[in-house]
């Protein structure tokens, strides 16, 4: 369930990678190092610094579903942008349960529950900010304001807690995402945002 689960968000993060290929008038191969970057950034990152060999390239779906989101995108980008809504639900339930599985798999290689958040966090990020990066934008995660790491460190940071207390497996897993999800969901329905430095103005 839980690879199933996690091809779906690679899935939705790549379909955010290719539209910004799009945006930015890349070709194809463009889009599709994006989608890529996008997809599987957050997890490759976390495996490396775990020392363990990417689950990216454990199987061959985790690569043919990037190319799928691509396709989908090349021949219907205008379709895909009018669904943006509905795929932006699909990109939080993503950020959650990235966050929340990559945290589980950090405590699992003994790492402290501070740092196993910290590496769930990456997981649920990463990938964007990589995206952003090779497309020429300064990353949304640093300008933008919106509560995007803030619901993954939460998230994160539930599951480190709940690990620590003995309690992992699906049930804990479902329980991080869907607070980093909701929380996320908030944040967009509520157009919340992070807090300027004081005496700065958005004009500024």
């Amino acid at each position: 369930m839980n690879h199933v689960l996690d091809l779906v968000g690679i899935f939705v993060f790549a379909l955010s990678g290719a539209l910004v290929g799009v945006r930015r008038r890349l070709d194809v191969v463009g889009m599709t190092v994006l989608a890529e970057m996008t997809a599987l950034g957050g997890g490759i990152a976390r495996d490396l610094i775990l020392n363990v060999r990417p689950a990216a390239f454990s199987s061959v779906g985790y690569v043919v579903v990037p190319v799928v989101a691509t396709a989908i995108v090349f021949f219907w980008h205008p379709q895909v942008e009018r669904l943006m809504p509905a795929v932006n639900v699909f990109d939080a339930a993503g950020l959650g349960l990235f966050c929340a599985v990559g945290t589980e798999k950090a405590m699992s290689f003994g790492l402290s529950p501070l740092h196993a958040a910290l590496l769930g966090v990456t997981t649920g990020v990463g990938g964007g900010i990589l995206r952003d990066v090779l497309s020429g934008q300064i990353p949304n995660l640093l300008y933008d304001r919106q509560f995007y790491a803030v619901p993954a460190m939460l998230g994160s940071a539930l599951m480190a807690l709940l690990y620590t207390l003995d309690l992992h497996g699906w049930p804990a897993t479902l329980a991080a995402a869907l607070l980093a999800f909701g929380l996320r969901m908030a944040a967009v329905r509520l157009r919340l945002r992070a807090p300027l430095a004081r005496g700065v103005t958005i004009s500024d």
